[in-house]
């Protein structure tokens, strides 16, 4: 039976892969470690009526090993790990939150209108502290080999990177080489090329927000 998953499709294109963060964390870490699964792209805003009827909350992405249909990215990549154990994707306890606050400090600045109001630091302290954090123990977040953290970092330092880009002309400073050569690393990845929304999809997506 294989792994069947729900992920988002692209605005204005429902054939092609959508710009979800948590969705490509979920196809990242299938892809890592090789399973086979069949992908059902569901448009957001015309959901399809099986989907709702075995998903009544709506949400991508869910996953089903077989038996029932299972949402929340942390919850899914979790099973996923203790049913495909190889190759390991664990993280060490006390690596777990790296990168943890730079997803919502990079929404906050990309939507404010306000140049002084500190979320443009917000933002360089927490990429900063990834600086460190890689500085000691990458190129990974965990030394040499793909953990979890980076399944989980990798579609949103990709949105940081195109979204920034495009609304605010604005790019990881060239003095975090660290976390450049990070962000280098994880999207000229096989499993994150294959799994990765078309920068105009991503561009798309955060457009009503911005």
């Amino acid at each position: 039976m294989a792994v069947e998953v729900c992920v988002k499709a692209a605005v204005g294109a429902p054939d092609v892969l959508g710009d979800c963060p948590f969705s490509q964390r979920v196809l990242l870490t299938l892809e890592e470690k090789k399973v086979t699964y069949k992908k059902h792209l569901i448009n957001v805003s015309d959901k399809p009526k099986w989907f709702l009827e075995v998903n009544p909350e709506g949400k991508v992405p869910v996953i089903n090993f077989g038996d029932k249909w299972i949402p929340d990215s942390d919850v899914i990549v979790g099973i996923i790990e203790e049913k495909y154990p190889n190759p390991s994707l664990i993280a060490p306890p006390e690596f777990a939150s790296v990168g943890s606050k730079i997803f919502p400090t990079f929404v906050s600045f990309l939507k404010s209108k306000d140049s002084s109001d500190g979320t443009e630091q917000a933002l360089l302290d927490e990429l900063k502290a990834l600086e460190e954090h890689l500085k000691a123990h990458g190129p990974y977040a965990n030394g040499q080999n793909v953990c979890s953290v980076d399944m989980s970092l990798a579609p949103k330092l990709y949105h940081l990177e195109v979204a920034l880009g495009h609304f605010k002309k604005w790019s990881v400073p060239e003095s975090l080489s660290h976390v450049r050569n990070y962000m280098k690393l994880l999207f000229e990845r096989e499993s994150f090329q294959k799994t990765k929304a078309e920068e105009k999809y991503v561009i798309a997506g955060w457009a009503p927000k911005v």
